[in-house]
């Protein structure tokens, strides 16, 4: 067994024994599919099910309904994939009457198990086009018009190329951003031009993490015309305080401009006891009923507070 594999496997096993002691599960409305409040809550299902879908997303046969007519497509993170990066979304989603899909993007070509569920490691330019392709393969599987995305981390950042250099304005409605990178990560880095020096340097194994760099050239890609934004999508930013790989966290927060639809929303604005971190804050109950909100304002569930510990998640 390669060293490599060998090694992704053991910490596989260990977060595991995280999951077991660290993540509760939520009843579900009609107790339907559980609801796991916990970042990593998604790993024991991958080790089970290798390349596996969580339960409650990609049913290429969903329907949508009058009430939610459009999909819902979860972007993950950087070294996150389809089943490992979304915790409760699949099922908090399907339960509420969503079509729900994720893809993995971005992983290393060729790679086998488990290297192969490790996405968000290419160049966001070619990663859109991913997400381009999974777009219109539910699109044409669901017959829906445009969808909504979900996104964390990364997978707030390299939708944006998509949206606008790939034809994705016209195909998006909603985009909710979980811990969003809009200026970029490390922006307060005191080094002149670190952004763009990183960002042309293909990197071992994560060649797309210079792309996330302020001042890189895919940043200034994101900021094409003097905003993250696109008129006509309506945005969500969901962010963190305690978010300890976008720094400043309010990297993530972007007023709109004139014609842009934006709202800006830190989990800790009326909730001190929710530590959420970059990971957990996709895991949170608070910031998923946040999502909830934002994708169907006009029947809004009551958004809770609760203790939610850093890295894990989990909730008491």
């Amino acid at each position: 067994m390669k060293p490599v594999k060998r090694s992704l496997i053991a910490v596989c096993a260990a977060l595991l024994a995280v999951v077991a002691v660290a993540g509760p599960t939520s009843a579900a409305p009609n107790d339907k599919l559980p609801e796991h409040y916990n970042f990593f809550s998604g790993i024991p299902y991958e080790l089970q099910h290798p390349g596996g879908s969580l339960p409650g997303s990609n049913d290429f046969g969903c329907t949508p309904t009058p009430e939610h007519p459009r999909p819902v497509i979860l972007v993950h993170g950087t070294g996150g994939a389809q089943a490992t990066n979304w915790g409760p979304y699949p099922a908090l989603l399907s339960n509420r009457g969503y079509c729900v899909f994720a893809l993995t993007y971005g992983a290393i070509p060729g790679a086998p198990w488990p290297v192969n569920q490790i996405g968000g490691m290419g160049k966001q330019d070619v990663s859109a086009r991913q997400l381009d392709r999974f777009v219109d393969k539910v699109l044409a599987a669901t017959g829906a018009e445009t969808v909504d995305l979900i996104g964390h981390s990364q997978g707030t950042y390299m939708p944006t190329y998509y949206v606008k250099f790939l034809g994705g304005a016209e195909k998006v409605t909603k985009y909710v951003s979980l811990a969003p990178l809009w200026r970029g990560a490390a922006s307060t880095v005191p080094i002149p031009n670190i952004g763009r020096m990183l960002g042309a340097i293909d990197m071992p194994v994560c060649t797309g993490c210079g792309g996330m760099m302020a001042g890189s050239a895919m940043n200034k890609k994101i900021w094409a015309g003097g905003s993250p934004y696109v008129t006509g999508i309506d945005y969500t930013n969901i962010m963190t305080r305690g978010d300890e790989f976008v720094v400043p966290y309010t990297s993530g927060y972007v007023k709109p401009r004139a014609g842009e639809s934006v709202a800006n929303i830190v989990v800790q604005q009326g909730c001190a006891k929710d530590f959420s971190d970059h990971l957990a804050i996709a895991s949170s109950r608070r910031a998923a009923y946040l999502v909830l909100n934002a994708l169907d304002p006009a029947h809004p569930v009551t958004v809770p507070c609760e203790y939610v510990a850093p890295f894990t998640g989990q909730h008491f």
